[in-house]
């Protein structure tokens, strides 16, 4: 963002603005939340920015099953109910599936070959050879635009856990040399299409995030539901027959 339009979209001078950046100023806690909301810099990071300037953080992250999270729980699991007859999952910032729904499980188990495993990282599964990836037909375009997006969060988070991750990732067999850079180039993809087959079965769908917008907890605000949606009507009947 310009100078300009961060001051803007905060409603401040940008002479004050100025001064923050030279030093010649020193931010308050409630500027460095007004500028920190208005790059839409994750909770996570709003704490440590607060630190950096001398600040005690005010985010709190709270274990995913720590009773406090109880009405996030019930209300994950009725989104989740929502989305039947089709596929949906819970995950965390670092992509861990921490829960989905009965459809999930039956389109997982029909890939796998067995029963589903209750957690697991569904970036990871994607790009290894004995999970996911046999069966997915578009894998080169899906694989690219995953570790796009693992890049550029792993430029967002400062998170050693994402950077972990993305090594983890481009380690798998048959990554290119080149997929360790960010192609700048590519947008983010605002759908990401999937297409799976197996013995026949041909599944052609698209996957959306949703994520709790009015969260104040770190724990909270990292969590988002995986939507996968059918493409076309073949794969919708096909959906539904298997979800019975």
């Amino acid at each position: 963002m310009s100078q300009l339009d961060l001051a803007t979209d905060a409603e401040v001078s940008t002479r004050h603005l100025s001064f923050l950046e030279n030093g010649r100023s020193q931010p308050s806690r409630q500027m460095i939340l007004v500028l920190a909301s208005a790059m839409e810099v994750p909770l996570r990071e709003r704490n440590t920015l607060l630190q950096a300037g001398g600040f005690a953080p005010i985010y709190r992250e709270t274990q995913v099953n720590a009773p406090e999270m109880a009405q996030v729980q019930r209300a994950m699991d009725f989104l989740l109910k929502q989305a039947e007859p089709y596929g949906a999952a819970v995950i965390d910032r670092q992509w861990n599936v921490l829960r989905y729904n009965r459809p999930m499980g039956v389109f997982m188990s029909l890939f796998l070959g067995h029963a589903a495993p209750q957690t697991f990282n569904i970036m990871e599964a994607t790009f290894d050879p004995d999970g996911f990836r046999p069966y997915i037909v578009n894998f080169e375009m899906l694989a690219s635009i995953f570790i796009d997006r693992l890049h550029r969060q792993a430029i967002t988070d400062a998170d050693p856990r994402t950077d972990a991750l993305l090594e983890r990732v481009l380690a798998y067999p048959g990554v290119p040399e080149d997929w360790r850079t960010l192609n700048l180039e590519r947008p983010p993809q605002l759908l990401i299409p999937l297409e799976m087959e197996k013995e026949g079965i041909r599944l052609s769908m698209f996957t959306t995030l949703t994520i709790l917008g009015t969260a104040e907890d770190i724990t909270t605000s990292e969590l988002a539901i995986e939507h996968y949606f059918p493409a076309d009507d073949a794969t919708d009947q096909l959906v539904r027959s298997l979800v019975g």
